[in-house]
Parts: structure tokens; C-alpha cells; sequence
């Protein structure tokens, strides 16, 4: 069996398990989130998107932080509140998420032989911002994490990685799952 298709069905499993958690705002994800990027990591080395692979060392990071994040806030908050992202935010995110795409960008065209430097940087920028709204249970995280799915099923789909393309096709059904559920969420909360 090829070194592609088990890191794919490993990845393609944790993944689904992960977005599960994710939709369900349990704790447990962070534990997933810390453990999938290594073999996610592997895989996009593979396939030579460099952008991507690099991405998985800070999910680990991040994993880890939204954990203690998670736990914080629960003993903080009732039920850790799911919230909408504060307007005031928002600016603020959009500008981290374009400084970080034109860095990538610049060290993918400029330090790798990257083929798909717009969309590997695109993903991974919107990426590393939907995993701090994350950690905040920002409700539309899910909105960004849409984009990114949308953007991972073609980019894996053109650098042969198609059941990883399929896991990305599933998480964009979720996302729009997910965000209707915390949205729903906040509403009965409030």
C-alpha cells in the first residue's frame, strides 16, 4: 500500500472525528487538533505543499493552547460561551489574515518550488486565523473555516491527494452545520 493512501485514511479519520468534536464544542478536540497535524504534515510534505505541511507544526501549537484556552474558560464562563466575534475584531483579523498571506506567499515563491503558492498561502493564512477564533468559540470561525475547505478540496484534488479533497468536501457541509448549530447556540444562550 502507498505511503499517500494510509497517511490519507489516518488523516481522513482523525479528521472526521476532529470536526465532530468541533461541532459539538467538545473539549476533546483540542486533543484531536494536537494529534492529526503530524500526519497531515507528513502528507502535505509529500505532495509538496509546503505551506500547508508548515501549517500543521502550529496546529499542534495551537491544539495545545486552545486546550488550555478551553479549560480556563470553563471554569470562567457557563458552558465556555460560544459568542459572535466582537465587531471591533474584525478589522484586526482581516489584516492579520492578509499579512500572513502575503508572508507566505513571499517565502512559498521565494524559498520553495511551490506550483500553488496563491492557494497553499490563501489556506494557510485563513487557517491560522479560524484556529484562533477557535480557541475563543467565536461562532464564525465556521464561516472562515468554509472558505478554507472550499479552497483545500481543489488545491488537494490538482496535487493528487483526492481523499483528503473528500474530507476537505465534507468539512464544507459541516461548516455550514456547525455555524447554523453555534449560532443556534448563542440565541439560546442569550
Amino acid at each position: 500500500m502507498d505511503w499517500s493512501l494510509i497517511l490519507q485514511i489516518i488523516g481522513t479519520t482523525l479528521g472526521l472525528l476532529y470536526l465532530w468534536l468541533e461541532y459539538k464544542a467538545n473539549i476533546w478536540v483540542w486533543v484531536i487538533g494536537a494529534i492529526m497535524p503530524m500526519v497531515h504534515g507528513l502528507l502535505y510534505l509529500r505532495a509538496g505543499i509546503y505551506a500547508n505541511a508548515a501549517m500543521q507544526l502550529y496546529y499542534v501549537a495551537a491544539g495545545i493552547y486552545g486546550l488550555v484556552v478551553w479549560l480556563r474558560n470553563r471554569q470562567d464562563t457557563p458552558k465556555g460561551a460560544i459568542k459572535h466575534t466582537p465587531r471591533g475584531w474584525i478589522l484586526p483579523l482581516v489584516i492579520c489574515y492578509a499579512v500572513l498571506h502575503v508572508a507566505i506567499y513571499f517565502v512559498l515563491t521565494e524559498f520553495t518550488d511551490s506550483r500553488v503558492p496563491l492557494f497553499d498561502s490563501m489556506s494557510t493564512a485563513l487557517s491560522i486565523v479560524a484556529m484562533w477564533m477557535l480557541s475563543r468559540k467565536l461562532v464564525e470561525q465556521w464561516l472562515v473555516w468554509l472558505i478554507v475547505d472550499m479552497i483545500s478540496v481543489g488545491l488537494y484534488l490538482y496535487k493528487g491527494i483526492p481523499l483528503t479533497a473528500g474530507l476537505y468536501a465534507i468539512y464544507c457541509v459541516l461548516a455550514v452545520a456547525g455555524y447554523m448549530r453555534w449560532r443556534r447556540s448563542v440565541r439560546v444562550a442569550a
